[in-house]
């Protein structure tokens, strides 16, 4: 994430009116980001491209949050109207943040900056743009935040910084303590409980933390999972 306004004679827009419905092109931006996203996968059907497109702008949100929470105790406020996005840029999704302050981090407030100001309306933007089923954005979500406390602890233990391990887990822990988050993933190793359906693709596969142990069709699905 970019913390300066975004540069001139771009594209880039805020998400608050991308999330209200009211850009100037409409739902367009969206549309045009999930058709962009389905015809470079080669995607069989168009939600396909809607998942993989929401699950990467749902990390990047998740991320730029969590990271600076554990390691600073503050994290960016990420106010919609501030956050800037442009969706004709490739993966990952490009962020500008025009805004200054601050919130201290505290389950509260990360849930209030990027659950409920961000994914909740962002969920209600795939929502109008077509065909796609909510517990698969939130299954998304959550694997989109179990997926950057991987990548934090994994960072804080190659840098000698365990005690942000242990921030970011015990922060993490709390944002699952709701119903829409709540058994999205599961176990130790926060399994998702749902699929993307990036394995559709034809150059896809299983994602380290999928639900299935094989990718359904093939018949390996039949067999015990794998240990």
């Amino acid at each position: 994430m970019r913390t300066a306004p975004p540069p001139a004679g771009g594209d880039h827009r805020p998400l608050a009116r991308l999330y209200a419905g009211k850009d100037p092109a409409g739902d367009a931006p969206l549309h045009a980001r999930v058709d962009r996203v389905a015809a470079r996968l080669g995607a069989p059907e168009r939600r396909v491209g809607a998942s993989v497109a929401h699950l990467g702008l749902a990390a990047r949100l998740w991320s730029t949050a969590l990271g600076p929470a554990a390691l600073h105790g503050r994290f960016p406020a990420l106010d919609p109207a501030g956050l800037h996005w442009d969706p004709a840029l490739t993966s990952p999704d490009d962020l500008w943040w025009a805004g200054g302050g601050t919130r201290p981090a505290t389950v509260a407030a990360l849930r209030e900056a990027v659950h409920e100001a961000h994914l909740v309306p962002l969920h209600a933007a795939f929502a109008r743009d077509g065909r796609i089923s909510p517990r698969l954005l939130w299954g998304n979500a959550g694997s989109a935040l179990a997926g950057a406390l991987r990548e934090l602890t994994r960072w804080a233990r190659a840098h000698g910084r365990p005690a942000a391990a242990e921030r970011a887990a015990a922060l993490v822990q709390g944002l699952f303590d709701h119903p829409d988050l709540a058994g999205t993933v599961r176990g130790p190793g926060l399994r998702r409980a749902s699929c993307c359906l990036y394995y559709r693709c034809p150059s896809g596969g299983l994602c380290g933390d999928c639900v299935f142990d094989h990718a359904p069709g093939t018949g390996l699905e039949r067999r015990a999972p794998a240990p």
